[in-house]
């Protein structure tokens, strides 16, 4: 077979797998939203923990998979990438596609947005020394730890039920139980294909895999929370939107950085792209943070302003590659 032939190949299996990834990590997340609405898991607890770690479980796979076969900067470009996609665009689209401005009034969403801004950048300091080593990865994970802790000891944030789909038959649920397995398996599948289609890539166009991450990857591992955002807000569910949200941030930016660094450090490469990444993380995390504080809401003027700041991100990667 020619070395051409065998490119686009490689592309085909990347874009497909990177599809697949999308679709079913968007297909798990309507699971779970179904599941919790039959069980009457309270609404904290559909947000942060099944919808935002379903979402993030893609992430988790091309990571644990990027770190078994050598390359965990794969994993740490698609988490910062990711991180400021969920900060900016997402926010963004909940604001504009939504019925009103997001409130952020409610003490808890204050508070966590502190945690959140925090952890978020918690990676960038953590590699300054051209690392993030394996006691750099329990690190992360204490600190999501942490957090779960101060979150359960205020049951008060456990009363409302989540009520947002029609309720669900035991044939139904267990349908939905077949959909997260067979969403998990096509999750595996995909992952396995990005990762070694980005290893060839990057070798045949000398392009680092960390930038394959920030650019590319992180995108398609995104989806499920930014399509699950914008239908929170379209039902002005903004306790949805920004548990998502905060919850995918938290727990990628955590145990799956985290796990990722258990298995292999992570080597953070000192290129133009990767320091833009970075800067981008800090700015959007402390902007984020200001708009959840001041006002009591997310105005359509400060979710045109996060837009703005990922489309500059994705202009000055492109530029500096």
């Amino acid at each position: 077979m020619s070395p051409l032939c065998l490119f686009w190949i490689y592309i085909i299996i990347f874009l497909i797998s990177c599809f697949v990834l999308a679709m079913a990590g968007e297909w798990l997340v309507r699971a779970l939203m179904r599941i919790a609405k039959f069980l009457g898991w309270r609404e904290f607890v559909v947000a942060f923990f099944a919808i935002a770690f379903g979402a993030s479980l893609p992430d988790l796979f091309v990571g644990i998979n990027s770190a078994v076969h050598g390359i965990p900067e794969l994993s740490f470009g698609d988490v910062i990438s990711g991180n400021v996609i969920d900060l900016t665009l997402a926010v963004a689209l909940a604001v504009f596609i939504g019925r009103s401005s997001l409130e952020t009034g409610s003490k808890l969403v204050q508070k966590s947005a502190i945690f959140t801004a925090i952890i978020a950048i918690l990676p960038l300091f953590l590699a300054l020394d051209g690392t993030i080593s394996r006691g750099d990865g329990i690190v992360l994970i204490v600190a999501c730890v942490v957090y779960i802790f101060w979150v359960f000891a205020r049951g008060e944030r456990f009363t409302k039920v989540y009520d947002g789909m029609n309720n669900l038959s035991v044939k139904d649920f267990i349908k939905n139980i077949g959909i997260i397995i067979f969403s998990l398996a096509l999750i595996l599948a995909a992952s396995q294909g990005i990762v070694k289609s980005a290893v060839f890539l990057g070798s045949v166009l000398n392009l680092p895999l960390i930038l394959v991450g920030i650019l590319i990857v992180a995108m398609g591992n995104a989806l499920p929370e930014v399509y699950f955002a914008v239908v929170s807000a379209r039902r002005e569910q903004n306790w949805m939107v920004l548990g998502n949200l905060m919850g995918s941030i938290i727990s990628c930016a955590t145990i799956v950085l985290g796990t990722v660094a258990l298995i292999h450090p992570i080597p953070v490469v000192s290129l133009p792209a990767v320091a833009v990444a970075r800067i981008f993380l800090a700015v959007s995390a402390v902007f984020f943070y200001i708009f959840i504080w001041s006002g009591g809401r997310v105005t359509k003027k400060e979710a045109a302003f996060l837009l703005s700041v990922y489309i500059l991100f994705i202009i000055i990667e492109v530029a500096v590659m």
